[in-house]
């Protein structure tokens, strides 16, 4: 059955017929975002949502959201989509953030001009037929020093044009190294320089607990008079109110802003004040910005839905198509070992540790780390998935760590997971064999080869003769048809473990008879996704 997608904003027909190319069956319901009640009523139908900013994807929506595994964002900002609930729910929020790097980029560098010269007041005054041609004096550009708060993917953009347009441009972004700033050509400082240096400051980071009001009131006393401040990033980055005293007493010379703390902004401190320049989040407002967000989230969404890739998501590990392909059968691998330490530990689990050896050492560690975990946690949650597991191992106070080696055993690579408790640790490993199934390799030190069917029965006991048979009989007599058999023991006489794949799940009638022989330490039936 084909995966199932509403778009419930505006999108782009090309972009709504690139679902249908794909083979994925799609609503187009543009309008509906709007209705919160209509969008709950219908979201259970639907595998993926595609929305720009009118759809609200709420904890009540999710709650809703019976099928959803995905929520699509045309566009970087995801203000209107809770991340937290989504990520509980198992649902992976994209976005889009570099089709309209370029329109953002270019709008700042707009508002720098249209602040620098007055552009705005200009025109009105013009229009209104007056002619203010000395009332209107502004600065050049060149020479003068650009101050960027965030030389990320935008922030970059705006650093190369403005070198173009001959500026001295100083960065502050500490996520960027030396070497890229002298590749940029840019100059790297603290915070406090570019405050104290700047003519003018743009801003290009998201909003977060340490950027929120990066420019704070005692922030903005530092700068040079006459600076003047763009903000086309995000809203709530600057003390609009401080800034606004700043403007009046003349100690900032002006200011553009296009994104604003409470959106849609109907007052601010800033409106009405004179060489302030105010656009109403027109960022990626254009139409080469809208068009590439709109086929980009298609592109993205249904790559995840028909083949597990994953682009540009914000609370999952990506996973490029390249990667889905060879990583599959590993990531598959990860979650059986993930559910058969799970489903054998009874007692809460204190710490998780991944090792991952030789080949998929190198692979995408933070997905594979997801699906153990998603495995371990499916025996208390069965809905649980690669998005939601780290959340609610966070949660539950559980230690995560990975370790990586080059190739140390006789296989090209393999996973061991190891769980621990208060009481106990349990390890099993696996691997890949060139035919692309998963194998378990070893169980609590015992070397194995065990094909992983959907019903397995696990047992433990001590190495003695007439194990085989009374599993076999037992089996046999009670209609159990066994696909796959493996023995494993730690020594001669010593501990042993055997592990059937079966046809079907071994009744619990079956389990107690081979408890009463007394031949048994542990019989466990187990269940995986394959």
């Amino acid at each position: 059955m084909a995966p199932k997608v509403l778009v419930s904003d505006k999108l782009s027909e090309t972009a709504v017929q690139i679902f249908r190319d794909r083979g994925i069956d799609v609503d187009f319901m543009p309008d509906l975002g709007k209705d919160k009640e209509k969008l709950a009523e219908v979201i259970g139908q639907y595998d993926g949502l595609a929305i720009r900013s009118a759809t609200k994807v709420t904890p009540t929506i999710l709650e809703s959201a019976t099928n959803l595994k995905v929520v699509g964002r045309a566009g970087i900002g995801t203000d209107n989509v809770d991340k937290e609930a989504s990520s509980k729910k198992g649902v992976i929020v994209m976005n889009t953030p570099f089709g309209n790097m370029i329109t953002t980029a270019e709008h700042a560098i707009a508002m720098m001009f249209a602040v620098a010269r007055q552009i705005p007041e200009a025109s009105a005054s013009t229009h209104a037929g007056k002619w203010e041609k000395s009332k209107f004096m502004g600065v050049e550009l060149t020479n003068k020093t650009l101050g960027v708060i965030g030389a990320g993917n935008i922030g970059g953009i705006v650093c190369d044009r403005a070198r173009g347009l001959k500026m001295k441009v100083i960065a502050f972004d500490p996520f960027l190294s030396e070497e890229k700033a002298d590749k940029m050509g840019v100059e790297k400082v603290e915070l406090d320089a570019l405050l104290s240096r700047a003519d003018f400051i743009t801003l290009h980071v998201p909003l977060t607990a340490g950027t929120k009001n990066i420019l704070s009131a005692e922030n903005l006393a530092k700068t040079k008079k006459g600076v003047r401040i763009i903000n086309c990033a995000r809203g709530g980055l600057v003390d609009e109110a401080a800034l606004a005293e700043l403007l009046k007493s003349g100690h900032v010379a002006g200011a553009a802003f296009d994104v604003f703390a409470e959106e849609p902004a109907k007052e601010n401190a800033l409106f009405n004040l004179p060489n302030v320049v105010c656009t109403p989040h027109l960022g990626a407002a254009t139409t080469e910005a809208q068009e590439n967000v709109a086929l980009q989230v298609a592109e993205q969404m249904s790559n995840y839905l028909l083949t597990g890739a994953v682009e540009n998501a914000l609370n999952m590990p990506s996973v490029t198509a390249e990667e889905a392909k060879i990583m599959g059968p590993w990531i598959k691998l990860a979650d059986h070992l993930g559910a058969f330490a799970g489903q054998m530990t009874d007692e809460p689990i204190t710490a998780i540790n991944i090792l991952y050896d030789g080949v998929v050492s190198e692979m995408n560690l933070d997905a594979l780390n997801c699906s153990v975990i998603a495995g371990i946690m499916k025996k208390a949650n069965p809905d649980v998935n690669m998005v939601s597991a780290p959340v609610i191992a966070k949660e539950r106070g559980i230690q995560i760590s990975t370790t990586n080696q080059d190739k140390a055993g006789s296989f090209d690579g393999y996973i061991k997971v190891t769980i621990v408790t208060d009481k106990m640790e349990r390890s099993v490993a696996g691997t890949v064999f060139s035919d692309g199934k998963p194998r378990f390799i070893q169980i609590k030190g015992i070397n194995i080869d065990a094909e992983v069917g959907a019903h397995m029965l696990y047992t433990t006991n001590e190495d003695t003769p007439g194990i085989i048979g009374t599993l076999g009989q037992t089996m046999g007599e009670n209609g159990v048809n066994i696909a796959n058999f493996t023995l494993g023991r730690s020594e001669v006489g010593g501990g042993a473990i055997a592990l059937l794949y079966v046809d079907a799940e071994v009744p619990a009638n079956v389990i107690s008879k081979l408890c009463d022989t007394g031949m048994f330490k542990q019989v466990k039936t187990l269940r995986f996704d394959v």
